[in-house]
């Protein structure tokens, strides 16, 4: 059975259909997959605790869930397999710090200590993809992030931090090889 894939933006979102999210839900979609693109509640500030509700009362993420997290999304995503089985996550230009940033301390994620040993136990594979000059994201916190969940990582050249990206195709294709 197919896993349904689940894409959550960052913060400062507007709406989910910016830079590559419309060009990945499309290719999911020709794939056979069942896709969720939504724009998360309180998108701007992207409080946890709008989000898990909306993940666990409206998604229902669950045990056939990818989530492909995106920046804030992917330290939702690793937030939420802390407590959640799911069945995998995708990691774009994921972070553990609050980066000096006042919206990431807003939000919430970093209030607890990370429990990285039960992100990992509560699904199978886990990879990061990242780009070699994030402006907002150093290397050494998608090392840090790669190096505690034993994840994959994929190094994108020159992509910022892919919001001006209308196309991932090294995400594409590790997806296609891996489900």
């Amino acid at each position: 059975m197919k896993p349904r894939f689940i894409f959550i933006h960052g913060n400062q979102a507007l709406s989910w259909d910016f830079a590559f999210a419309k060009w990945l839900k499309k290719e999911l979609l020709d794939l056979g997959f069942e896709v969720v693109f939504e724009t998360f509640p309180d998108s701007i500030i992207a409080r946890r605790e709008y989000w898990f509700e909306f993940m666990e009362d409206y998604l229902k993420v669950g045990e056939k869930d990818v989530i492909i997290g995106w920046s804030t999304g992917a330290v939702a995503a690793m937030k939420y397999a802390e407590t959640h089985k799911i069945n995998s996550s995708i990691l774009i230009s994921p972070y553990y710090t609050d980066l000096n940033d006042d919206l990431e301390r807003q939000a919430g994620y970093l209030d607890t200590p990370w429990e990285w040993e039960k992100i990992k136990n509560n699904q199978g594979k886990i990879s990061v993809i990242c780009t070699d000059d994030d402006p907002y994201i150093s290397q050494e916190e998608f090392e840090f992030v790669a190096r505690k969940l034993s994840a994959s990582k994929i190094l994108v050249a020159g992509e910022k931090h892919f919001l001006e990206s209308k196309e991932v195709p090294e995400l594409l294709e590790y997806i296609k090889a891996n489900y």
